[in-house]
């Protein structure tokens, strides 16, 4: 049995991402793959109600540790529960988000220190690092744009925070390019929907056929 292939998608707010990955996810079933699509905060029950605190619109009190030690711990249990059960049958599994965003927006964006976050979830995802992780970046004021413009989207606490706050989350992930160059592949979001589902569509069926032709 070929062992499973992790991919994650990142970036900032409306920079398209979930969209992306949904449209991914079904052109990889329509190719006869075996794909699960998850994403973070969430993806199972109890990492879903966790979800439910770190983004409730009423929490605005929460210590930026809190924060991100209930992340880390949403994570712990969705890696276990989801996302190691299916690499371990094979799956390829497409998850939106996962310890990058701890990275950038807890670690650079709220001040803790990529070196603090990066400790406390190396404890929660222990070797269980992406193969591959596609960056979808675009700048803040057209993310925030169109998320203003999409009146069907999930409204949360992180929707709260000023432009300041999300250009600190571009430079934090425009740092991680550098650290995890080797892992991370950097899809223009500034473009339109379509360009962007193609770039990204394309990166990872080179990564499959590099793997294929090991």
């Amino acid at each position: 049995m070929r062992k499973g292939i992790f991919i994650t998608a990142e970036g900032g707010e409306g920079a398209g991402k979930t969209t992306a990955l949904k449209k991914i996810y079904d052109e990889l079933i329509k190719k006869g793959h075996q794909v699960v699509m998850t994403r973070e905060p969430g993806g199972i029950k109890i990492s879903e109600e966790i979800r439910s605190v770190i983004l409730n619109e009423e929490h605005t009190e929460m210590d930026g540790r809190t924060e991100a030690l209930l992340y880390a711990a949403a994570r712990r249990q969705h890696l276990m529960e989801k996302i190691v059960p299916a690499l371990q049958e094979g799956k390829i599994v497409l998850c939106d988000r996962f310890i990058d965003s701890s990275l950038a927006y807890q670690g650079f964006a709220r001040g803790i220190g990529i070196e603090n976050i990066l400790m406390i979830n190396e404890f929660a995802i222990d070797e269980y690092w992406p193969n591959l992780t596609l960056y979808f970046r675009v700048d803040p004021e057209i993310g925030l744009a169109r998320i203003a413009k999409d009146k069907g989207r999930e409204v949360n606490r992180l929707d709260q925070e000023n432009e300041t706050f999300h250009k600190k989350v571009l430079e934090g992930y425009d740092q991680l390019t550098k650290l995890y160059k080797d892992r991370i592949r950097i899809v223009d979001a500034n473009d339109d929907f379509e360009s962007v589902y193609s770039r990204a569509l394309l990166l990872i069926e080179q990564h499959l056929e590099t793997i294929d032709n090991r």
